[in-house]
């Protein structure tokens, strides 16, 4: 019995274990089974949420593909004519640095590059066959202008014929002024040689272009009166003086002058400094300017000038890139305007021969500096008026040299006496101009004692 009994102990000891150890694998088989089932709800889980975020982004996209297409391209297109309007950056922030951006970046970048290379082409066309109209037209101005410069020189005609004569050339020098430069903006060149010509008179026929030069109001301040520009910069030069004082008169009243001075540098340089009152300029337009005659931009397009395109800037800055001379208007003028100043550099200037091409008497004379009185001279000393004995060695040794003195060149060979105490003539506007108005009402009516058609 007792034997039956230990065996029956063993037999179920060991069933024991048998079902300890079934009971811990049905424990570990449970838990692997749940821990697959939490990974499975991890799993799916996370695929909802890769759903839903790529869901989200196809979304943000679409809205960025649709914001691209009302808002970015539209404005891109007005931001590639006026810089001051800006474009929009990406709708949606989450998207930036991705691929997507990087795509939507790619389409602004490639709609530029071929708006501006179509533009490009248009404006090159369009210059093209402007340039060609307005060299035409120039040529025909100038051939208009010889004949009604023949016209008044070839018969003698009433006064007033000859006066609507005056009037129509003034109304083709204005025309022929627009002409060219519209010419010089398309890329010609000015279209008329001169020879070498007096500052003073490249200045004064540059004003003569312009309606209301008779506010234009010339000073010469040069040192010496035979100076005068290089032939092939002669034209230029007077362009861009044209289109300054146009400005300078198109920008302030009529009844305000515009004062133009000429003054020589310690350079060597002469500098054209033309002076207005009028309101000046924005700060905009002033940085525009700068830009356009700094001649740094070459290739300005006619879509750029506005509308009506404003050209004068433009075609100085041309000028000034194919001809060396220098523009400034960044400053102010005294007279609360703007002040422009034109520097023509030694090497195009040049000295002209007075005897053998004597200047233009409509030219503005240089400026005298006014001269000190000199004091009475003592009883004991010489009179003034007569000249001083030569200085000896000594004397010459002992005494302190005498100061250059500076003198106008005489109009005839005999110069006019003068003395310690005269006073240069200061020039009347009025005396002047009734001294010319006689002068002609005296030709035209010698003129027409003999001239039968001016009888009628």
């Amino acid at each position: 019995m007792a034997a039956v009994l230990a065996r029956s102990r063993r037999g179920l000891a060991r069933q024991n274990r048998a079902l300890a150890a079934s009971l811990k694998s049905a424990e570990a088989l449970a838990q692997s089974a749940d821990q697959r089932r939490q990974a499975a709800d991890r799993d799916r889980q996370a695929a909802e949420s890769r759903a839903d975020d790529a869901a989200a982004r196809a979304a943000e996209f679409q809205d960025e593909v649709r914001h691209l297409h009302s808002v970015r391209l539209p404005a891109l297109a007005l931001h590639l004519i006026s810089s001051h309007h800006p474009v929009p950056g990406l709708r949606h922030e989450s998207l930036a640095g991705s691929t997507e951006a990087e795509l939507v970046d790619s389409v602004i970048d490639l709609v530029t590059g071929v708006v501006l290379k179509e533009r490009r082409r248009v404006d090159a066309a369009a210059r093209a066959a402007l340039r060609g109209t307005s060299q035409d037209s120039q040529a025909l101005s100038y051939r208009l202008q010889t004949e009604i410069e023949a016209l008044q020189n070839e018969f003698s005609a009433p006064r007033r014929l000859t006066e609507r004569l005056l009037a129509t050339d003034h109304l083709n020098e204005q025309n022929l002024r627009l002409i060219q430069r519209t010419a010089i903006v398309c890329g010609a060149w000015p279209g008329h040689v001169r020879k070498n010509t007096y500052l003073v008179e490249l200045v004064q026929g540059a004003s003569s272009r312009l309606r209301g030069f008779e506010r234009v109001k010339i000073n010469s301040r040069l040192g010496a009166s035979n100076l005068g520009i290089v032939g092939r910069a002669a034209e230029p030069v007077a362009v861009a003086c044209a289109e300054l004082m146009a400005n300078a008169l198109e920008h302030s009243r009529d009844d305000l002058a515009v004062e133009v001075s000429l003054i020589q540098t310690g350079n060597g340089s002469v500098c054209i400094t033309v002076d207005d009152a009028g309101k000046g300029m924005t700060s905009e337009a002033l940085g525009r300017g700068v830009r356009l005659v700094s001649g740094e931009q070459r290739e300005v397009m006619l879509t750029e000038l506005g509308d009506p395109p404003s050209q004068g800037f433009a075609a100085i800055g041309r000028l000034v890139a194919d001809y060396g001379f220098h523009v400034s208007i960044d400053n102010p003028s005294p007279y609360g305007g703007v002040r422009a100043v034109v520097s023509v550099p030694p090497n195009l200037l040049t000295s002209i021969d007075e005897e053998v091409e004597p200047p233009s008497a409509m030219a503005p004379l240089p400026v005298v500096a006014p001269q000190v009185a000199q004091r009475p001279a003592p009883a004991g000393q010489a009179d003034p008026g007569t000249p001083a004995p030569a200085p000896t060695a000594p004397t010459a040794a002992g005494a302190a040299p005498e100061l250059p003195q500076r003198r106008r060149r005489a109009a005839t060979a005999t110069p006019a006496p003068s003395t310690a105490t005269s006073t240069p003539r200061a020039l009347d506007p009025e005396r002047e101009r009734n001294i010319w108005a006689a002068f002609q009402e005296g030709h035209t009516s010698g003129r027409n004692e003999t001239d039968p058609e001016g009888e009628q």
